[in-house]
């Protein structure tokens, strides 16, 4: 026997949605077939941009598997590059590799040059490298100290202030908290800066961990999935801060969400099994890809 029937009574007539024109969302004419976001967030005069970092044929391995083929990149300051995938693609270990991080891993090589502002990055100290390519990761991991000294704790890696950073002189303080301001946390913790960090909130500890990577004042901001732990109101506030840090650092950001990289992202480099298939502005990548492999990824046809 079915079911009965339940009828709902509504109070007006139902609301019809007009036939889906060719290229919205859902079409299968291998147009772009994402939802339409919002809006770019990008203030109104375009940014003067400048190379800081570039890789050159760049072959990444673990052991005796090339995890990265042979990817030409530039990193630009003024700009916000987003690296976009299916997992396994290779973007997670090429961004590690931007500052040396792949190195932690045992059996890993490189081919290929790297260079930070012309100088091939191998040749540098890594520390130094480290603080000049700064890195905040999937999960916020604030250290288990105060607001307040979670962002000294970096600022004793900027030249001139390790001596400062046990001794809150002024400078400190405007130092520390011209940090918080960038990372648009100040307004939120400014009355309690000796709060544990760890009391924060997911989206203020991940802002906490963006205030003290910039704090030893970086020239690259590397972002590996800044917003996937993350709530919808959070991830909306560091899209924000993404974009308005571009002026004064070059950021690269990995994420696999496409609105996300649509909305925050200057140019977009898609990355499938290791290979750079297609880099490019991000409007021509998600509304008119070169190429099938780009086409059939960002229209939802895999990953």
């Amino acid at each position: 026997m079915p079911p009965p029937v339940r009828r709902i009574v509504v109070d007006r007539a139902p609301y019809v949605a007009p036939p889906r024109q060719r290229g919205e969302a859902g079409d299968g004419d291998g147009a772009r077939t994402l939802a339409q976001p919002a809006a770019r967030r990008r203030p109104g005069a375009p940014l003067a941009v400048a190379e800081r970092m570039r890789m050159d044929a760049v072959w990444l391995a673990y052991g005796t598997n090339w995890v990265v083929r042979d990817v030409t990149l530039p990193v630009r300051q003024g700009e916000v590059l987003a690296l976009i995938g299916a997992s396994g693609s290779g973007k997670t270990t090429l961004l590690r590799s931007l500052n040396r991080l792949t190195e932690i891993t045992s059996g890993a090589a490189r081919a290929g040059s790297i260079t930070l502002d012309g100088e091939e990055i191998h040749t540098l100290e890594v520390n130094e490298l480290r603080r000049r390519v700064s890195m905040v990761f999937q999960q916020p991991n604030p250290f288990p100290m105060s607001i307040f000294d979670n962002v000294a704790y970096a600022l004793a890696e900027r030249p001139g202030h390790a001596r400062r950073r046990r001794r809150r002189s002024p400078e400190l303080k405007q130092a520390v908290a011209d940090a918080l301001h960038r990372a648009g946390l100040y307004e939120e913790v400014s009355d309690d800066l000796e709060r544990s960090a760890l009391r924060l909130s997911g989206g203020q500890q991940q802002r906490l961990c963006i205030a003290r990577a910039l704090a030893a004042e970086p020239e690259v901001l590397l972002l590996d999935e800044p917003c996937s732990a993350l709530d919808p109101i959070s991830t909306a506030t560091i899209e924000e801060l993404i974009v308005g840090l571009r002026a004064g650092v070059a950021v690269v950001i990995v994420t696999h969400n496409l609105q996300q990289a649509f909305r925050v992202a200057d140019h977009v480099a898609f990355m499938h099994l290791g290979e750079l298939v297609e880099y490019g502005p991000s409007e021509q990548v998600f509304d008119r890809p070169l190429q099938q492999r780009t086409r059939e990824y960002v229209s939802g046809a895999f990953g």
